[in-house]
């Protein structure tokens, strides 16, 4: 999957490989689930090696199941690390800073099997390094991840690899104001 950003006074446009293209907010072809408003920029995609940690544990009709617990993954630029994600959601970069999300939008992925594209806000932020503008992130081009059934005895874990990839954004006009003003993102999920 490759990347390429424009930006122009009027909109940014990214195109995410030959199936997802966003330009000026909208999907223009293929499958996306979600827009990148015309006053976000990319600032770092990277792709992801990790895991889905599913634990058993009673559902709350008390019956045992596979229930989500935790992502744990290295992100991955030109095939060299430069993060990592964890539970929260969370990314750390290498350089020390980091964000938290929070969930805003999501679409199915691909497959019944594969965990859902998400659009997320940042709502935490820490560290002066690469994700300190951060104001939104995607995940986006999921392959499995998705695991869901009964399950025999509880507290014992099931692993699922994902590879997906992430894009971070940075929102221009928030930028000018503040970084914890109400302004965000479209979703069109």
């Amino acid at each position: 999957m490759r990347l390429t950003v424009s930006k122009r006074a009027d909109h940014a446009s990214l195109h995410l490989g030959d199936d997802d293209d966003f330009s000026g907010g909208t999907r223009r072809r293929g499958r996306s689930p979600s827009a990148v408003a015309s006053d976000e920029t990319v600032i770092l995609r990277v792709h992801a090696e990790g895991a889905q940690i599913y634990e058993c544990k009673a559902d709350p009709s008390g019956k045992l199941a596979w229930q989500f617990r935790e992502p744990i993954a290295t992100l991955l630029q030109d095939g060299k690390t430069v993060g990592r994600h964890f539970a929260g959601p969370g990314w750390e970069a290498a350089d020390g800073s980091a964000v938290i999300g929070k969930v805003v939008g999501r679409a199915p992925g691909a497959t019944p099997k594969d965990i859902p594209w998400l659009k997320l806000d940042v709502s935490e932020k820490r560290g002066d390094g690469i994700l300190k503008e951060v104001t939104t992130v995607q995940r986006l081009a999921t392959q499995g991840g998705g695991f869901e059934g009964d399950c025999a005895a509880a507290g014992t874990f099931h692993v699922n690899p994902i590879p997906p990839t992430m894009c971070f954004f940075e929102n221009r006009s928030c930028l000018q104001f503040s970084p914890d003003s109400s302004c965000s993102a479209a979703s069109q999920l």
